[in-house]
C-alpha cells in the first residue's frame, strides 16, 4: 500500500490508472469504512482512501481538535482491507491558502436537518469533497466514489453535487454497518462511556418505532406525523437524551412526505457529550 501526502504525489502515484475507486474518510476507521474499501475493490483499477480531518465542516464549538487521529491503526486496517493508496494530506497541503472558493449546496437540501443544527456543515463537506474529487479524478474519463448511508443527507448532497457539476463519477452508497445490538457504527462512538454505550442503541430503536408508527398511519401520514415525531422525541428525552430531530421524510428529497411516498426515518440526538445520528429506510 502506497501513501501520498500531497496532491502532486497522489497524482504521480495514480498515473496510468483510468478508473480509481475512492473512499473519503476522516480516519479513526471502523468496520463501516472498511466495508466501503472492500466494496470499492472490484469497482475500479485502484482503491484509494483519504484520511483528512476537514476543519471546514466543524463549527467553532465542535470537536475538530479532539477528533480521534489513529494513523498507524488506520493504515493497518486499510492495508488489510485491500486499499492500494492512502491520501493523507496535512492541512497546509490541502489548503495552502485560505479556501475562499467554496461549494454551496442547494439550501432546500442542505439547510434542513443536519444543516439546520450544524449551519455551514454541508458547505464544508461539499468543498472538501469537490477538492478531493479534483485531486483523485482529474483527467480521468470516469471514477467511483463510495460513501456510507449512515450519513444519509450527506450522501444526497454529494449525489446532487456530482449531478449538477456533470462530474464523470459514479456515487455508490454503502449500507450502514451496525454493532450486534443495532447501534450504527461511528467514529464518535468512542466518546461514549460504558453506560452511554449500553444506552446508545435506543436511538436506532426509537427510529424503528417511529418507522412502524409512520407505516401504520400511512393513509393519513401528513396529519399524524407531527404527533408521531413529538412522541418519539419525548421518549428519548425521558431517557436523558437531548434530541435535535427524529423525523420521517420523503426519500427523494428529504422533504415532508405525502401519502404513498417512499420514506426514510432520520434522527440526531446527543447522549451526554456525544452527538449520534442514524437513519432507517422504510
Amino acid at each position: 500500500m502506497q501513501i501520498a501526502r500531497t496532491i502532486t504525489e497522489l497524482r504521480q502515484l495514480l498515473a496510468g490508472r483510468q478508473k480509481p475507486a475512492f473512499v473519503p474518510t476522516m480516519g479513526n476507521l471502523h468496520e463501516g469504512h472498511l466495508a466501503l474499501v472492500r466494496q470499492a475493490g472490484p469497482l475500479g483499477d485502484a482503491t484509494v482512501a483519504s484520511i483528512f480531518v476537514n476543519r471546514l465542516q466543524f463549527l467553532p464549538h465542535e470537536d475538530f481538535d479532539s477528533y480521534p487521529r489513529t494513523w498507524e491503526a488506520d493504515c493497518a486496517k486499510l492495508e488489510a482491507a485491500g486499499c492500494d493508496l492512502v491520501f493523507a494530506p496535512r492541512e497546509q497541503d490541502m489548503y495552502p491558502e485560505p479556501q475562499t472558493f467554496k461549494v454551496h449546496p442547494d439550501p432546500a437540501l442542505a439547510d434542513i436537518l443536519e444543516g439546520q443544527f450544524r449551519p455551514g456543515f454541508f458547505v464544508g463537506v461539499g468543498t472538501v469533497v469537490m477538492k478531493l474529487f479534483c485531486a483523485v479524478f482529474a483527467g480521468r474519463p470516469e471514477g467511483v466514489a463510495l460513501f456510507g448511508k449512515k450519513d444519509y443527507q450527506q450522501l444526497m448532497v454529494i449525489r446532487q453535487l456530482v449531478r449538477q457539476f456533470a462530474l464523470p463519477i459514479t456515487i455508490v452508497g454503502g449500507e450502514t454497518c451496525r454493532a450486534a445490538d443495532g447501534l450504527a457504527l461511528s467514529s464518535r462512538n468512542g466518546y461514549l462511556s460504558e453506560a452511554e454505550r449500553a444506552e446508545a442503541v435506543q436511538l436506532s430503536l426509537a427510529l424503528r418505532t417511529l418507522a412502524r408508527d409512520a407505516l401504520a398511519a400511512a393513509d393519513a401520514l401528513p396529519a399524524h406525523l407531527p404527533g408521531l415525531e413529538a412522541r418519539a422525541m419525548d421518549a428519548l428525552r425521558a431517557r436523558g437524551w437531548q434530541p435535535d430531530y427524529l423525523t420521517v421524510r420523503r426519500r427523494a428529497d428529504l422533504q415532508p412526505p405525502a401519502a404513498g411516498d417512499a420514506l426514510v426515518v432520520l434522527g440526531a440526538a446527543r447522549l451526554g457529550k456525544t452527538r449520534l445520528i442514524d437513519n432507517l429506510e422504510v
